[in-house]
């Protein structure tokens, strides 16, 4: 058995062993190399495989940022594992002890003073631990010593029978009369819309946005909403590796809520895709419980998985 970091030629078998063991999840070599290998804080000392007589075995990929989401934040005392598995027939042998340490002690090197699973921003691909249908993934994450942050869920909505609602237009006419604006994002709006995502919401939002348009993005695909020529709201879908039925992000001016304005973007939205005929709408990571939990639930979203944020501190 051998342990060593990513070298050129693994990326195939990482790929072919990903789908053999995270089966609810496959991947192809495209998106592993976009969003991982091009990753800008990708280091291959982070991607640690395991080798037994040159068949790769296991995988666990830990992030340290190199680059900052925003101003000069490196988060230094924060890392991100991003991902890990073990071959079938290869498991309860230390194999992922082994691969979990190796990325820790990687982590704690680089100053890190926690680590996550698997909250990583720009790239993850999952919000953390599904433990329906990984429940020895959980159980041994507990058992390494993680704790469990809390549990976002993934929505979807099917569109093959969505209707723009009658109250929602009354009430978009409403808001219109009181001097709000819905539409399509302009292109003066960009740096301002930017902005309000980055502050209010999350800077992955912003930079979504901004990369989401560089990479082919349709501002037809984002909605803005306003009040005296100021943003207060948007919603948007494809912003995400181009994944057209992938909705968001969203949000509205927390000073704004309560007036029905994410409401009216969200079905603005989902028109919208309708009338690209795509027959539904999905997002991975919100709060059943949140405000905006409560507003897909009552419009037609509905829970498809639910995920555990985990933390260990180093």
């Amino acid at each position: 058995m051998d342990y060593r970091p990513f070298q050129s030629g693994d990326e195939q078998k990482i790929v072919e062993l990903w789908n053999e063991v995270l089966i609810h999840d496959p991947i192809n070599p495209v998106r592993f190399r976009n969003q991982v290998l091009l990753d800008a804080n990708f280091d291959p000392e982070g991607l640690i495989v395991a080798v037994d007589q040159e068949k790769l075995i296991g995988v666990a990929f830990a992030v340290i940022r190199k680059l900052p989401m925003i101003r000069t934040e490196l988060e230094k005392d924060t890392s991100w594992i991003s991902f890990f598995f073990v071959k079938s027939g290869y498991e309860r042998k230390g194999i992922g002890t082994e691969l979990l340490d190796r990325v820790s002690g990687y982590a704690k090197r680089k100053g890190a003073e926690k680590i996550f699973f698997s909250s990583y921003a720009p790239n993850y691909f999952v919000p953390g631990i599904d433990e329906e249908h990984y429940p020895a993934g959980y159980g041994f994450l507990q058992k390494s010593g993680f704790r469990k942050l809390y549990s976002p869920v993934a929505m979807h909505r099917a569109l093959t029978d969505y209707m723009y609602p009658e109250d929602v237009r009354n009430l978009k006419q409403v808001r219109e009369s009181e001097g709000y604006t819905f539409g399509p994002v302009q292109d003066g709006d960009f740096y301002e819309l930017i902005q309000f995502a980055n502050e209010a919401f999350n800077p992955d939002w912003g930079r979504a946005i901004r990369e989401g348009v560089l990479q082919g993005l349709e501002p037809s695909q984002i909605f803005v909403a306003k009040r005296d020529e100021r943003v207060v709201g948007f919603a948007l879908y494809g912003g995400y590796e181009r994944i057209r039925e992938r909705f968001g992000p969203f949000g509205v001016d927390p000073g704004e809520q309560g007036k029905g304005l994410g409401k009216i973007l969200l079905h603005e939205t989902l028109h919208s895709m309708r009338a690209k005929t795509l027959h539904g709408a999905w997002f991975l990571w919100t709060s059943e419980k949140s405000s905006a939990g409560h507003l897909y639930l009552k419009n037609g979203f509905k829970t498809f998985r639910t995920f555990h944020v985990m933390v260990k501190e180093l």
